[in-house]
């Protein structure tokens, strides 16, 4: 009997595989980072190639590392970096061009040009998203008019779209499978959130062609084996699913109101919602959870475009630190952040706000303020953002939270997790297994082949490594947040924003 599954972890810096035995123990991981390519401020690409290597590469790492062959993987799972578009030939499977990279601002222009045209309202109640350069949708149009023969070839299907899911499940097939489940489907600006297939008058306001897209696949099932060639033999391809939707199954939020923050490069916070899609007021997202079983389970989405980033950038962008890891010692060497704030808006600001405009501010700062200060403000950020989010959602969903459950690479930063249940004024929980994404999708695979029975099963593995009781007096937790909000109402205002902030 093949003892393991294997997930892809397709992520926006790196790529990671991690085999995963029965009782979720980490029998072998594998990753390769690839270069970030920055065309103009603002915009972001992906070498299409660097990806693909990149994740097989990690790939064959994982089993060689789990000591595990081809006959031994009950199931490769998919989990991926969402919104971020690629074009490919499907003769060839050449890459057209750069992948635009889901934290890429190029197609702002290409959204207020809709919103003048007032289109907004149909996509908001057909989709559940907001007229964003962060989707797909506006991707595809953009690389489609920079040159108007790729778009007769996409007419003609000879030029495919994916997110990242579907462009690794044709490359691991060697192109016998075009495919994307609906979680990565929900956020392209392109699917019907009732009938849950593409929408054609979306398609017509985007000029996107219907031979260029994939087929929608559930979560959870067999859509293809994987080349031989690749990693030994045949592999069953268990499940495509949204990094964050599958750190979401990972952490077991399978009840409708239970929530996950996930603290990568950017913040991604979602709620269950069950089989309701529920239309959000505050500028939050609805998406697909996962599709599976003949069930369709939805949720709520606040995107913070930059969190650990800030991290990254204090270490690259003005060598504050040698290594990420510094940054909390560091952040614990003051006992505040001095009044110091720090709003990452680098790509401008995602939920609530969604001021593609707003810049990157710091405030605070005195004669007294240091580079400790900075730091610690640095990961307050992360904190705040939350708050901003979480607020969104319970009015939203009108479901009180009671906890939420934490994980990410930040999430190893005690500090952060602490302050984060400081402002939220609610425990915070980050569990044993910090793999959530990849787990997640190991999770969706397994299911799909009977490696695992249940999600009642699976639920049954969440475990505990500790948990954050708020310790702030409210009235610092309230005077900390106000300082946040007026330091939003600044970088919204960097480059002739509208301030916005006081309403939302």
């Amino acid at each position: 009997m093949s003892r393991y599954v294997l997930a892809l972890d397709q992520g926006t810096t790196s790529s990671r595989a991690i085999v995963f035995d029965k009782d979720t123990r980490i029998a072998g991981v594998g990753q390769r980072e690839f270069p970030q390519i920055y065309p103009q401020p603002g915009e972001v690409e992906h070498n299409p190639d660097d990806i693909w290597s990149s994740q097989l590469t990690a790939a064959r790492e994982a089993m060689n590392a789990a000591g595990a062959a081809a006959a031994d993987i009950a199931a490769i799972g998919i989990t991926n970096q969402r919104e971020t578009t690629l074009l490919w030939e499907r003769e060839t499977g050449r890459p057209v061009g750069n992948a635009i990279v889901w934290q890429s601002r190029v197609t702002a222009p290409i959204c207020e040009h809709l919103k003048a045209d007032g289109l907004e309202p149909m996509f908001r109640e057909r989709t559940g998203l907001l007229l964003d350069a962060y989707f797909s949708g506006t991707k595809i149009k953009y690389m489609l008019d920079r040159d108007p023969r790729l778009r007769t070839r996409a007419q003609r299907g000879e030029i495919l779209f994916g997110t990242v899911d579907t462009y690794l499940i044709w490359q691991l097939t060697g192109g016998k499978v075009h495919a994307t489940d609906a979680s990565n489907a929900s956020r392209t600006l392109l699917l019907n959130l009732k009938t849950l297939d593409w929408d054609d008058e979306l398609l017509r306001a985007l000029d996107v062609p219907r031979a260029m897209l994939p087929r929608i696949v559930p979560t959870s099932g067999k859509l293809g084996v994987s080349d031989k060639s690749l990693l030994g033999g045949e592999i069953p391809i268990a499940s495509a699913v949204g990094d964050q939707q599958a750190a979401l199954f990972g952490q077991s939020c399978f009840r409708p109101g239970e929530a996950k923050n996930t603290y990568g490069t950017g913040c991604f916070l979602l709620m269950n919602t069950g089989e309701r899609a529920v239309a959000s007021k505050t500028g939050l997202l609805t998406s697909v959870a996962w599709s599976y079983g003949g069930k369709n389970v939805y949720c709520l989405e606040g995107s913070v475009f930059i969190a650990g980033a800030a991290v990254q950038w204090l270490r690259d962008g003005i060598g504050c630190i040698h290594d990420s890891g510094e940054v909390e010692q560091l952040a614990r060497s003051v006992p505040d952040a001095g009044g110091v704030y720090f709003v990452p808006a680098f790509v401008g600001l995602g939920a609530p706000y969604w001021e593609p405009h707003a810049r990157g501010t710091i405030v605070g700062l005195t004669r007294d303020s240091n580079r400790a200060h900075l730091a610690r403000a640095v990961i307050e950020a992360m904190a705040y953002q939350t708050r901003d989010v979480l607020d969104a959602m319970q009015q939203d969903a009108s479901v009180p939270l009671s906890m939420l459950k934490a994980d990410g690479g930040a999430a190893r930063n005690n500090l952060l997790l602490q302050f984060q249940a400081d402002v939220l004024r609610m425990p915070v929980e980050r569990p044993v297994v910090f793999e959530t994404t990849a787990l997640g999708a190991a999770y969706l695979a397994g299911l799909a082949v009977g490696f695992w029975e249940s999600e009642d099963e699976v639920g049954r593995k969440w475990r505990l490594d500790r948990r954050f009781d708020p310790q702030m007096p409210e009235a610092q937790r309230q005077e900390l947040y106000s300082g946040w909000k007026k330091a939003v109402e600044c970088s919204l205002g960097w480059c002739g924003s509208h301030n916005r902030a006081a309403s939302v």
